[in-house]
């Protein structure tokens, strides 16, 4: 793909490609690691924004925030120029966005000892329910949970600590992150079903026409070349599909 003038003032207006991520202490279809070894971030939108730095024809940035509502307040602030995001109502009012790459199921994770079997059981006044402050996810849960509060923590590695140490009795976060976040919380196990559905979309600041064009194009090129796939499967998730075209 080339871009014009307009493209590069609305979305590399630094002359660099200023991408948001979110780090988790293991690896999503959003969330991100970070390697110690090779000191830098690697995951499915790292992937997928250095091709999309590679089709500007500029360097990629990278900046790593406590959840994705950090990161989409950044974006619509103009502190970074793109990002990958759960798309809810409430976020369409602050950023615009392109296709959606992978589609997530929001449950719940639960420790053993709750005795919670059922999505409903979570819904019991003694139930501590733990979620990331201003995600999709905690925002579907306070909305269908009528006989219980859930706790905000503003990063993964807090809520899962929380598990971990049995200060709450249930997680709220997407089915594919809990597969990988299982390994480090013995005694817990991942309900069926779940309460939200909603698709991790690329997204630019709104206002921005020529950006939120390049971007979309992008993603569309990407799922139908196989760029989503690979990046899927590079981060051992094999068997979760792409969102449709």
């Amino acid at each position: 793909m080339q871009h014009d003038n307009a493209i590069a003032r609305e979305l590399i207006p630094t002359g660099a490609l200023r991408l948001g991520v979110v780090a988790a202490p293991a690896l999503s279809a959003l969330f991100v690691v970070y390697d110690d070894d090779t000191k830098s971030y690697h995951g499915v939108t790292i992937d997928l924004a250095h091709a999309l730095a590679s089709e500007l024809g500029c360097r990629l940035e990278i900046a790593c925030f406590m959840n994705s509502g950090a990161c989409t307040d950044a974006l619509k602030t103009g502190a970074i120029d793109v990002g990958f995001m759960p798309v809810d109502d409430e976020r369409r009012k602050q950023v615009a966005f392109g296709p959606a790459y992978y589609i997530l199921e929001s449950t719940y994770l639960v420790t053993e000892t709750s005795g919670i079997n059922t999505l409903s059981e979570v819904d019991r006044p003694q139930v501590r329910v733990v979620g990331i402050a201003n995600t999709t996810t905690i925002r579907s849960a306070a909305r269908s949970l009528t006989k219980t509060v859930p706790q905000v923590v503003d990063t993964i590695a807090e809520a899962v600590e929380r598990i971990r140490t049995g200060q709450a009795d249930a997680f709220a976060l997407s089915r594919e992150a809990f597969t990988t976040l299982l390994p480090q919380l013995p005694d817990t196990r991942i309900l069926e079903g779940g309460f939200q559905s909603t698709g991790i979309a690329i997204a630019v600041g709104r206002g921005k026409p020529h950006a939120l064009s390049f971007v979309s194009a992008f993603m569309t090129d990407a799922k139908e070349s196989g760029l989503v796939r690979r990046a899927l499967d590079a981060a051992g998730f094999k068997n979760e599909p792409v969102a449709p075209l």
